[in-house]
């Protein structure tokens, strides 16, 4: 597929995909808009938010439109690591050892308040999230694509949770608030579930293949080289900051440059602006910042540093 063709493909698919889940999610467009930027570049998403502002109903709604495999695993402290990957166990009968794939063998994941499970069961999400593969008594075993984690937590009820070290955060390409509603859009929540759910209604608008193919369409979204550069200067700024202990990885600016691709190609570009990167900083780089012991006394959240870091580098005019 040329550059060209590119972005209205992917923008015409966007559409399809979006004007179906708000079919079910009222509002929250930057989100929506935001969730698929993260599956066309084959990320994953943390959504961080209190209960009931809908990050399930979001998540059933997207495997829906896209007519792809869901499940959902319900984190909790006696959760084992090989009931998310799976196991080999001993058939008698045939004499031999299986595999018995666990639920991470699916093309959606929603993995309910991660928080609430032990280092050791999060940690098995690493190799699958990082390689859509996974290693169990040294056999490996690949994840059927495409293949998108979506991870919640409630960031208020911090009683028995777990918080997710630096390593895992970093795999999350993604972080997201989805917020409460606003009342106009509360009352209309009311009225569309007046008599029945609208999610069990929905129908799919895109396969799996033409996600996998517009994944690969978005990887030709021209980035000219002041503005990778540009990328790199604002990842770097946050590593210098004061306010900061642990700043973006390189992973994280190959998250922000991949992003901004699929950014380009939903609006119908076939090029990225420094605005599309402007845009995408704070929820692309701020939850993998280690803020500095003297910037959380002082109240300053991550998202807060990258708006900084983002203002004190200079954009690339554009050409």
């Amino acid at each position: 597929m040329t550059v060209s063709a590119t972005a209205p493909a992917v923008r015409e698919l966007a559409e399809r995909v979006r004007a179906n889940i708000a079919q079910v999610i009222i509002g929250k467009e930057s989100a929506i808009e935001l969730l698929l930027v993260a599956l066309l570049c084959e990320g994953h998403v943390l959504l961080e938010d209190v209960p009931g502002t809908g990050k399930t109903t979001l998540a059933r709604a997207l495997s829906r439109s896209i007519e792809c495999d869901f499940r959902r695993i319900q984190f909790t402290p006696d959760l084992l690591p090989s009931d998310i990957t799976g196991l080999s166990y001993f058939n008698q009968k045939l004499g031999d050892f299986q595999f018995r794939a666990g639920a991470i063998f699916t093309n959606v994941l929603l993995t309910d308040e991660i928080n609430r499970a032990t280092p050791r069961t999060q940690s098995a999400l690493l190799e699958a999230m990082q390689e859509r593969q996974v290693t169990i008594d040294g056999a490996t075993h690949a994840l059927p694509r495409p293949f998108l984690v979506l991870a919640t937590q409630n960031p208020v009820e911090l009683e028995g949770t777990f918080p997710l070290p630096e390593a895992q955060l970093d795999r999350f390409m993604l972080r997201l608030e989805l917020g409460y509603p606003a009342i106009d859009e509360e009352v209309a929540i009311l009225a569309r579930y007046e008599q029945d759910d609208p999610l069990d209604h929905l129908r799919p608008v895109a396969s799996a293949d033409d996600i996998l193919a517009q994944q690969r369409a978005i990887r030709t979204v021209h980035v000219s080289d002041p503005v990778r550069r540009y990328i790199v200067e604002v990842a770097r700024a946050t590593r210098v900051s004061d306010d900061v202990q642990l700043g973006a990885s390189p992973r994280a600016a190959l998250a922000l440059h991949r992003g901004a691709q699929a950014l380009a190609a939903l609006r119908g570009r076939a090029f990225v602006r420094p605005d599309d990167v402007k845009e995408l900083a704070a929820p692309v780089l701020a939850h993998r910042l280690l803020l500095a012991p003297e910037a959380r006394l002082r109240g300053r959240s991550p998202a807060e540093v990258v708006r900084n870091a983002v203002a004190k580098v200079p954009a690339p005019v554009e050409g």
